[in-house]
């Protein structure tokens, strides 16, 4: 499931630099996370790494968009066409194979 940024956000901005697919864009009232951009990490991190870095913990998955490991992962190659065959699942890349 996408990433979303509750409204406890602080506007820190310490998010921005660390989503490899730039889903993370300033928002009226602190940051948002674009659902289609999004691939909670799945082929760069084993964690989001916006909630990793997140001081305030705002940084929560988005029980509305409940997604598969295969559907992040194919997302992720279409953002990164230049990448794709480096993009792979494993332990090190992967929520899901922890």
């Amino acid at each position: 499931m996408a990433t979303r940024i509750t409204e406890q956000c602080i506007d820190c901005g310490l998010c921005l630099p660390e989503c490899p697919n730039g889903a993370i864009s300033e928002a009226s009232l602190g940051h948002a996370i674009d659902p289609a951009r999004c691939t909670e990490c799945v082929g760069f991190h084993a964690v989001e790494q916006c909630a990793a870095v997140c001081p305030v913990d705002c940084c929560i998955p988005d029980g509305e968009r409940e997604e598969s490991e295969a559907v992040l992962l194919e997302r992720a190659r279409k953002l990164h066409p230049a990448r794709a065959h480096e993009l792979v699942l494993s332990p090190a890349t992967s929520r899901f194979r922890r």
